[in-house]
């Protein structure tokens, strides 16, 4: 009788600490040095051809082998990165889920997976909704980062959905760092504005190490998304220009694009 009694409660124990320990072990399955979104514009200002350079850019990225070697390079050897498409307030759409990338094949399949998605096209621009969108997507990953990373790319300014300076505060306030890629492939126009770049710089990015990497003209295009992940990944900053203005530019109206919007439906 003891005997029996001893043996269930050792069996009760075992699968006490059974449980006990699955949620340590899923949590060290989930460290990674970096969580990524890759939060991609594809709002209708944006036309086929750039729209698939972007694509082959990011997908290029991942392959590359001075980003395997970043990945590697890290105090845990493995990130986390998910790839959202986003246009309107409205219009926030994951492409590929949370992936971790740890090895050569990780990182190929997900640039495939990047390169083998049909474009699409939708209406407006809301950098701050693709922000919040991406700080839910970050909250809600399950993932335990040293650093967490938010990468924007268009090539316009916010005209839907609430204040880019809110959004971009709240996601701070989480410890996020959020970097940009503006693309200033045309000249500015209706619904533009020039120094998208400087735009971006006051309004958009912000946190420990942000930066932005303008993308000018299409055969920089590629290379620029390839030099802006590498740079995530591997925690680093652009080179800063050798001759800088010893004044500063007059600080950007951050709601310029809002503005257009009014103007043109009240004219």
């Amino acid at each position: 009788m003891v005997r029996s009694s001893f043996i269930r409660f050792a069996a009760a124990f075992a699968c006490l600490w059974g449980l006990l320990a699955l949620p340590a072990q899923a949590q060290t399955e989930t460290e990674v040095d970096l969580a990524l979104v890759v939060a991609v514009d594809i709002s209708f200002s944006m036309d086929t051809d750039e729209q698939a350079l972007q694509r082959e850019g990011f997908a290029q990225a991942f392959r590359s082998k001075l980003v395997h070697d970043a990945i590697r390079g890290g105090m845990l050897g493995r990130i986390a990165v998910t790839y959202m498409e986003w246009a309107g307030s409205p219009d926030q759409k994951v492409i590929i889920p949370w992936t971790v990338l740890d090895n050569s094949e990780s990182l190929m399949a997900f640039a495939d997976r990047i390169a083998s998605t049909p474009l699409r096209r939708a209406q407006r621009t809301s950098i701050s909704g693709a922000i919040d969108f991406s700080v839910k997507l970050l909250d809600e990953s399950g993932l335990n980062a040293t650093r967490r990373v938010i990468d924007v790319s268009g090539d316009g300014p916010n005209n839907q959905g609430r204040l880019v300076l809110e959004a971009r505060e709240a996601a701070l306030a989480k410890g996020i760092t959020i970097n940009g890629l503006p693309i200033m492939l045309r000249q500015a126009g209706y619904l533009d504005i020039p120094d998208l770049d400087v735009y971006y710089k006051d309004c958009v990015i912000g946190g420990q190490g942000s930066f932005t990497v303008p993308v000018r003209e299409r055969d920089q295009f590629i290379e620029a998304i390839k030099t802006k992940i590498l740079l995530e990944i591997a925690n680093l900053m652009p080179d800063q220009p050798l001759i800088s203005r010893i004044q500063s530019p007059p600080r950007t109206n951050c709601m310029a694009g809002e503005m257009q919007w009014r103007d043109r439906w009240s004219n």
